[in-house]
């Protein structure tokens, strides 16, 4: 596929990753096979993680409506079988303060209403559907990473609690080394809820299997090499092994998007490389050194950042922003890198081994923000991308609003702020120029605390 901005050793579709995540979900198999032969539906996806199956879930369950679901590699290779375990309040790629003044204090209010409800969506979909994503945990917090860092914390939680209506409580690093974990980077915390963590992967086969089971048909490691519209107004998409036809289609790859596919999307994603490992089981002994006393999620205040948790079996995860390149050597210098990180911040882990390590792709869009919506040139392809590293529920909300609009052929009551497609970045071929001057100078604005 052209127009890939990565070299192609992150687009290896017939190869999952060496990921904690693949290792510990093997008893969950997906009702999904490649696409053979010719094949139609009413509502085609392209993308089988959190924003095409929590779509096609809705559409099979609350509207019967024949939906088919089509991805590339198998069921959570990308993104939704990857990431961290986050279910939280984000999806955005500014601070709340900076949002405000993007889009004003309304937008930014409505915005956070709808991703608390997104958070409490996927704990539903665990109950209703029956979906085993080991949730486990009951807040996040953002860990100030120097005295200034806190003092700026203390600003967010001002504006979460008196502007915005968030749950939000404020800890000095005594109060949170006493209730928390201690660390060389700990001057105290902000912790906001709704939020959990969870298996992405367990959660992302079992949207999958939830899918089937109400009438969809998902479909694994079948790239959609070629999209065209017929004279007839049907949606013919090409794949190695058949074609299927459909008269709607939602276009969910999100951090993977192929760009060649269709015009209108080229250009409106920047994918960002983020990379994670995991430890062997903390002992107890690892635990005390550091009064590690949670299992809430946490990320520090980095500009940089990182982000990190308890895993329920006591191994500890632990990820940050990767490369720039996409190459293997570059893969293999942001795993050493992490793990120095992760032992500078807890030196009496210096001799903890790690057992995994494994990277993939976040999407950032040029507005910051998500992009929900349908194309004005052709009001049968619907879109859901850009989460921010934010995507188990965002992406699982995304899902739903599209279902709905499809199911009822009413546009639903969006935040403003997730409207339509995100606008193109300028010169496209510069992208990963910008981004690695933006990691600089961040980098950069860290070093001076």
């Amino acid at each position: 596929m052209k127009n890939r901005i990565y070299d192609e050793n992150l687009y290896r579709f017939d190869t999952p990753q060496p990921s904690y995540w693949e290792a510990t979900a093997t008893d969950i198999a997906v009702d999904a096979r490649p696409l053979q032969g010719d094949a139609s539906c009413d509502v085609a996806i392209i993308g089988g993680g959190y924003t095409g199956l929590s779509a096609a879930l809705h559409l099979a369950r609350d509207y019967d409506v024949d939906v088919r679901v089509i991805d590339a590699g198998h069921i959570g290779w990308g993104a939704s079988g990857r990431n961290a375990g986050f279910c939280c309040m984000g999806g955005v790629g500014v601070q709340r303060r900076d949002l405000i003044k993007m889009v004003g204090i309304d937008n930014t209010r409505e915005y956070y209403r709808s991703q608390m409800d997104a958070v409490e969506l996927v704990r539903s979909l665990g109950d209703s559907e029956g979906l085993d994503f080991q949730g486990h945990g009951s807040a996040e917090l953002e860990v100030a990473h120097t005295p200034r860092a806190f003092a700026r914390l203390v600003e967010d939680h001002d504006i979460s609690t008196q502007q915005l209506e968030l749950p939000s409580e404020l800890f000095t690093a005594d109060e949170f080394r006493e209730r928390f974990y201690d660390s060389s980077e700990q001057y105290g915390a902000v912790m906001s809820r709704p939020a959990f963590g969870l298996h992405p992967l367990r959660y992302c086969r079992g949207l999958a299997n939830a899918a089937v089971r109400r009438g969809a048909v998902v479909h694994e490691h079948s790239e959609v090499l070629s999209w065209r519209k017929s004279d007839d107004g049907i949606h013919q998409l090409a794949t190695a092994g058949g074609t299927l036809k459909a008269r709607k289609v939602i276009f969910s790859t999100n951090g993977f998007l192929p760009e060649g596919l269709r015009p209108e999307f080229y250009a409106r994603t920047l994918p960002v490389i983020s990379a994670i490992i995991v430890t062997k089981p903390l002992t107890e002994s690892n635990r005390l050194a550091h009064s590690w006393l949670t299992e809430q999620l946490a990320f520090n205040s980095r500009r940089v950042m990182n982000y990190f948790r308890l895993l329920p079996d006591g191994r500890f995860l632990f990820g940050g922003r990767g490369h720039t390149t996409g190459h293997r050597e570059g893969e293999l210098a942001t795993y050493e890198r992490l793990e120095t990180t992760l032992k500078s911040l807890w030196p009496s882990w210096s001799k903890l081994e790690i057992d995994y390590r494994w990277h993939g792709l976040i999407c950032m869009t040029g507005s910051m923000c998500p992009s929900l919506g349908r194309l004005d040139e052709d009001e049968s392809v619907y879109f859901g991308y850009g989460y921010h590293g934010n995507g188990v529920n965002t992406a699982t909300w995304t899902g739903k609003q599209l279902a709905d609009w499809i199911g009822t052929g009413n546009s639903p009551e969006l935040p403003e702020i997730v409207k339509g497609l995100a606008r193109r970045f300028p010169l496209a071929g510069l992208r990963l120029k910008y981004l690695q001057l933006g990691i600089g100078l961040s980098l950069w604005l860290d070093r001076r605390r």
